[in-house]
């Protein structure tokens, strides 16, 4: 498996094919992921198609494998919303010799797919609107009425879908008029400068900092979980510093443009390596972005040494408190009982870094609450659930999680992922909380 994208192999067609069949062979003879989503559920069935042509023709020591075509391939690219689940699953990844790693062999078809054959002008639309995060919110904080009048304005809507190739029936998230950065630099007296031309001084032995990478959703669209997680910060006398930051790259890299990506990336690392190198962690607020910085980064840049620094820094929201708490340097209290049911969704991009159940067990730590805990993927998976031809099978990937709330009714909703939210309210009519604003309020506090 070639990882590097500066590996002139890593765009080669004909590699590219040979390490499908590759994979599929290994994939065909352990089906651990049969029925995990919808990419494999399609790619066993078109095998088990040509074993039986096989069987009919009387080749039954032929590798059906070997008969799939290009175009079964490019479906399996087409279908894949890079949950990643199939990765901690799988007893194959690196470091063992027969290194696969499935997710990252789609993104790397869809990239070289998107370099040789280029995209459609709706497609190439609907990449603009849904891969390029930063300069949507920029137009949200500008004209937040606009924006959301235009999200749920059945003429607009239709005319997007028409054009982009958005599904009108796609709920979308909801811009705010004050932005969490814009919140930060109005309660500090001084902005946080637009680079950083010197490095944070080295934080002193016990004195507790972060940075804070906090995401496209949390600036734009939930800002009061930004607040309220820093409120909770500055309790234990931990200093929060904003640094400058953009998209991490994941709506990108979702569009196959690996260039725009490494460039995200690259600027994303120059800003964050000085905080990191000052001792801090970085706190990514949104699951998928705590990933793609803690798990991706090294495979995009132009410099891995400092990605590998940055990565090793990263840290869940939740993670970090639960840590701070188990190595006694701070003290969770919940003076404020909350005599609640909570069914907890647990995000797929949390569950494939593999940091534990954090959420869950700060939650289970609030006297009179009770947490009942899912494991099931959203479907909403980034902008892929936004697409036209995707829609309805995301809700399809969604329907066991949406059972299992509907049966654990009248318990609130919680999970750490926003666009998560979205997709449970779709699916269920239920409002989805972030853990943060739970504990937020267990502990006692008010919103700045």
């Amino acid at each position: 498996m070639v990882f590097d994208t500066k590996n002139p192999l890593y765009w080669n067609s004909a590699d590219l094919q040979a390490e499908f069949t590759r994979v599929l062979e290994v994939c065909h003879g352990c089906r651990l992921c049969d029925g995990l989503c919808p990419p494999f559920s399609d790619v066993f069935d078109r095998i088990d198609a040509e074993d039986d042509k096989l069987t009919a023709a009387g080749r039954t020591h032929d590798n059906p494998v070997h008969e799939l075509t290009k175009a079964d391939y490019d479906h399996t690219v087409d279908y894949c919303y890079q949950c990643k689940l199939c990765y901690p699953k799988c007893p194959y990844t690196p470091p063992h010799e027969y290194m696969l790693d499935f997710p990252r062999l789609l993104l790397r078809a869809d990239a070289i797919k998107t370099k040789e054959h280029g995209k459609t002008l709706q497609q190439k639309l609907r990449d603009e609107i849904t891969g390029d995060t930063d300069r949507a919110g920029k137009i949200g904080a500008a004209l937040p009425g606009v924006m959301n009048w235009a999200a749920n304005n059945k003429f607009g809507r239709n005319l997007l879908e028409s054009v982009a190739g958005i599904d009108h029936r796609k709920k979308l998230p909801t811009y705010q008029k004050e932005t969490f950065h814009a919140w930060w630099n109005k309660r500090h007296s001084s902005v946080v400068p637009h680079t950083t031309p010197q490095p944070p001084p080295l934080a002193e032995e016990g004195e507790l900092k972060v940075a804070l990478f906090y995401t496209c959703m949390i600036d734009q669209n939930k800002p009061w979980i930004g607040k309220q997680y820093v409120e909770i910060l500055e309790k234990f006398g931990i200093e929060v510093i904003l640094p400058e930051q953009e998209c991490c790259g994941m709506p990108e890299l979702g569009t196959g443009n690996i260039e725009k990506v490494t460039k995200t990336v690259d600027r994303n690392i120059a800003r964050l390596l000085p905080y990191v190198d000052a001792g801090m962690k970085i706190i990514a607020m949104s699951p998928s972005c705590s990933m793609m910085l803690r798990q991706d980064y090294a495979h995009y840049t132009t410099d891995k040494a400092a990605a590998e620094r940055v990565m090793a820094a990263v840290m869940d929201p939740l993670e970090y408190l639960l840590r701070l708490h188990r190595e006694k340097k701070i003290a969770l209290e919940f003076p404020v009982s909350i005599g609640e049911k909570i069914t907890y969704h647990l995000p797929c991009h949390l569950r494939v870094q593999n940091v534990g159940y954090n959420s869950r067990d700060l939650m289970k730590m609030i006297p009179g609450l009770t947490v009942t805990m899912i494991q099931q993927c959203s479907g909403h998976d980034g902008a892929w659930s936004s697409k036209k031809e995707f829609y309805e099978i995301s809700l399809d990937v969604g329907k066991k999680l949406f059972k299992a709330i509907d049966k654990e009714k009248p318990a609130s909703v919680a999970s750490d992922c926003s666009l998560a939210h979205l997709h449970i309210e779709e699916g269920t009519g239920e409002r989805a909380l972030h853990p943060i604003e739970i504990i937020y309020r267990a502990m006692g506090l008010s919103e700045l």
